[in-house]
């Protein structure tokens, strides 16, 4: 077959003209496919996928929490089935995977890129390249790569400009090597902790989750590549926090709850591609539901990029779901509702759909649609340039190093910013404070010298090393106990594990006991290790059926405890687990969720005093492992009833919580007007104070609380946040200047209103530590909102002069 592309065998054509719009490019190259040319453009193709359960051949172990994946073996079959000469024959939408199935270098996976686009071109009639994806989670997920914190480390930050810069330098990476699309970031919010993806969340409120979520679409998308936004939507609800599991939410919950993420990062954020949900919510599956992925997403949305599929989730519609009959009825359904691109292999959206369309079952319209808006990218992404060659999409690869010393020192800065001290009790910091140092240090727990306990599921050395065992982890990655060696030069470590993270096994307790009652303190580094389907305790697939600390963990903590030598505990985590028990043995508690590959250090330097602490709980820390509503965004029923039920929701620690080795004071509250209308806008200003003796990191928050409204309302929901800088004695003035159109909610009608009356306003440093409090009233009519609604509290902070403060990010994102 001639190559297309060659500048002797042709002339330049309408869809190779960078003079010409997109659409007039896109027009040009639709009208001159074949049917069967528009529907390989709405496949994909993975190349060497190896899911780690299908080399399980045991029966699943109810206990340790495995699928069962039974109803997607013929899937998975039927995926790797097609070889690749005949998926390309009409064309490809895209590339599956070519960095993150194996472990490969930057140079291979380039070669391999090169080598699969090649095919793709030459066996394409107009010479059309596929779209390359990538996981990107926790970095560009592919051997080598940085390994950053996990995302709820991120929310753990409230630090959009930080993970800004992160996505950026992940976005940079992927760009040099011929990737043009992530599957990141997960703008789903936590609904229950017990669920196995809360590691790769942003937190439990949508505010915190959509700035968060918008600050990296942008970031990488700065870099040129297409951030996926998942998963749409529902998917953090289900019941019983079990993947896959059903969603019983009603629409008001979906709208007020989970739908705002994804509309802040596509109308503030420009997203250009939304992943959709495996979850039915009410019944309905997300990838089937033409109300979600049309009329929402688009009609009131504006979204103008592409839906993909997640990962088989067309033939779950007829394997898992049960509403279509096959896989070709599921592609129907699926195409109809609004999926563009089928990943991770073209099963639904095969060749029967050329067959339905010619005999009238199916408007070609909607082919034409599909292909349309993943056109209109491969435009965009200049894969349709009339000097566009494989070779030159790669061309950055020979210099790319895929970790960096600027990419380990974003690292670094998240990991430090992300540690909370939960308590600081009687131990911590280990150096200074008029405290001497350890002479002795036991450091002991499962998570001690474990680095891969602090990155998650999605991190290459989780997801797919564990299938190449003796390649170590690709990356230097310090356990908590080197760092500590390098942290307490001057003390003596003595390291026992005393139990693994999961399992029964206690015969370690005895020399972790020892080494305790011989030290002048005790480090217990307990948690998790995530992995896929059960083969971790956190991760997708990796659920809870409580939150107590995986296997005999707590009742290691238990037994330290009780040996009378002092105790920190850090906990490293992908979730919050209930802490109530072993709280009040701790001499200090230390959360870190999942910091990545510089988090032995960033935990080390907290513990020594040497990093000032500033992360704040994106979640809630459970008192006791049952019983606990799963996040702070309770109507009043769902908050304590105090004696109506003999149970108490309360958290051990709250929502927005985590001190630091200095103390800050917030007062002096200001509201700007006593009433605005309810298409007007209010200013809600407090001083923060660091009345301490070291510069440290506030995060002032701005709550709102609805007095009266027609529905219930969350008693207390964030609106407003930002990072401040001070020194010791100096302060700021912080001033949200807040929209009415943040007070809206879902009406009795199902349409978003906003409501006069009374709304409460609440500033402090956790939802559970607000000193200043007031009140603006709402006057005028009701109003309906929509889309152009603003979303979005712009937040400045103004030192007082000399004072040394300085703003570091905050709820706008906008801001520097």
């Amino acid at each position: 077959m001639t190559d297309p592309t060659s500048a002797a065998d042709q002339k330049l054509r309408p869809w190779q003209d960078p003079a010409l719009s997109v659409s007039d490019r896109v027009d040009a190259l639709l009208g001159e496919l074949t049917l069967e040319e528009k529907i390989g453009q709405l496949g994909s193709r993975w190349i060497g996928n190896d899911m780690p359960f299908e080399q399980n051949d045991e029966p699943a172990d109810e206990t340790a929490g495995q699928l069962n994946v039974a109803p997607m073996q013929d899937v998975f079959a039927a995926s790797g089935a097609v070889p690749f000469d005949v998926a390309i024959r009409h064309g490809l939408g895209h590339l599956t995977r070519v960095f993150g199935s194996a472990p490969v270098t930057a140079a291979e996976g380039a070669a391999e890129v090169v080598r699969l686009q090649s095919e793709v071109v030459k066996n394409s009639r107009l010479g059309i390249p596929a779209v390359v994806h990538e996981e990107c989670l926790t970095g560009f997920t592919t051997y080598g790569a940085t390994v950053y914190p996990a995302a709820i480390a991120w929310g753990a930050t409230f630090d959009p400009d930080l993970v800004e810069r992160m996505a950026a330098a992940i976005g940079r990476d992927m760009r040099a090597v011929g990737v043009h699309q992530g599957l990141s970031p997960v703008l789903d919010v936590v609904r229950d902790y017990r669920w196995g993806r809360v590691e790769e969340t942003m937190g439990e409120d949508p505010y915190l989750v959509a700035m968060l979520g918008a600050a990296y679409v942008r970031g990488l998308q700065s870099a040129g590549i297409i951030a996926t936004l998942k998963h749409f939507a529902g998917y953090s609800a289900s019941r019983a926090a079990r993947n896959h599991g059903p969603v019983p939410m009603g629409r008001r919950e979906l709208m007020d709850m989970i739908l705002p993420t994804f509309e802040t990062a596509i109308v503030e954020a420009g997203a250009r591609s939304v992943m959709n949900s495996y979850s039915d919510v009410d019944g309905v599956p997300a990838g089937a539901d033409s109300w979600l992925l049309t009329d929402l997403l688009r009609d009131e949305w504006g979204f103008t990029g592409t839906v993909v599929s997640d990962y088989w989730a067309v033939p779950f519609l007829a394997t898992m779901h049960q509403v279509a009959a096959d896989t070709d009825e599921a592609g129907v359904l699926a195409l109809t509702a609004g999926i563009d691109v089928e990943l991770p292999d073209t099963l639904g959206y095969g060749g029967h759909l050329v067959e339905r369309v010619r005999r009238g079952e199916l408007p070609e319209s909607l082919v034409d649609r599909a292909a349309r808006r993943l056109l209109t990218q491969k435009v965009e992404l200049g894969l349709l340039d009339p000097d566009w060659t494989p070779e030159k999409s790669v061309a950055g690869a020979g210099a790319v190093d895929l970790d960096s010393p600027d990419n380990r020192a974003l690292a670094r800065e998240l990991a430090e910013r992300s540690i909370i001290l939960l308590d600081a009790g009687t131990a911590l910091p280990l150096l200074g404070e008029g405290r001497p140092e350890p002479r002795r240090v036991a450091v002991v727990g499962p998570c001690a010298d474990d680095p891969r306990t602090f990155m998650g599921c999605y991190a290459f050395p989780n997801h797919v090393l564990p299938r190449h065992p003796g390649l170590g982890l690709g990356v230097d990655a310090p356990s908590l106990l080197d760092a500590l060696r390098h942290e307490l030069p001057g003390a003596e470590l003595v390291h026992e594990r005393g139990c693994e993270v999961s399992g029964d096994d206690r015969s370690g307790f005895a020399a972790a006991l020892r080494a305790a009652r011989e030290s002048d303190l005790c480090v217990a580094v307990v948690g998790d290790l995530a992995g896929l389907f059960g083969q971790g305790t956190s991760g997708e697939g990796c659920d809870a059926e409580d939150l107590r600390l995986p296997g005999v963990q707590e009742h290691l903590l238990t037994e330290l405890a009780a040996t009378g030598t002092p105790v920190v505990v850090v906990v490293v985590s992908g979730r919050p687990y209930a802490l109530g028990a072993v709280s009040g043995g701790a001499a200090a508690l230390v959360q870190a969720f999942m910091p990545g590959e510089e988090g032995g250090a960033a935990i080390a330097g907290v513990l020594s005093g040497r990093v000032q602490p500033s992360g704040k709980l994106p979640v809630q820390v459970p008192r006791v492992p049952g019983g606990q509503p799963g996040t702070y965004l309770q109507p009043p029923l769902g908050s304590n009833s105090h004696g109506i039920s003999n149970l108490d929701p309360s958290p051990l620690f709250p929502f927005g919580h985590g001190s630091s080795y200095t103390t800050f004071e917030v007062g002096d509250l200001h509201v700007g007007d006593a009433e605005v209308p309810t298409d007007g806008e209010f200013t809600v200003s407090v001083r923060v104070r660091n009345t301490g003796g070291r510069a440290g990191e506030e995060v002032v928050q701005l709550y709102l609380h609805d007095v009266l409204a027609q529905v219930t309302r969350p008693v207390l929901q964030l609106a407003g946040f930002t990072r401040v800088r001070l020194e010791p004695g100096a302060s700021a003035r912080v001033t949200f200047t807040v929209s009415a159109d943040r007070t809206a909610f879902t009406g009795r009608d199902l349409r978003r209103v906003v409501e006069p009356g009374d709304i409460e306003v609440f500033a402090g440093t956790s939802a559970s530590n607000l000193p200043c409090r007031g009140r603006v009233r709402l006057t005028g009519p009701l109003r309906h909102v929509g889309r152009g609604r603003r979303l979005v509290t712009p937040v400045d902070v103004e030192p007082a002069p000399g004072s040394g403060a300085a703003h570091r990010g905050g709820s706008d994102a906008g801001e520097s």
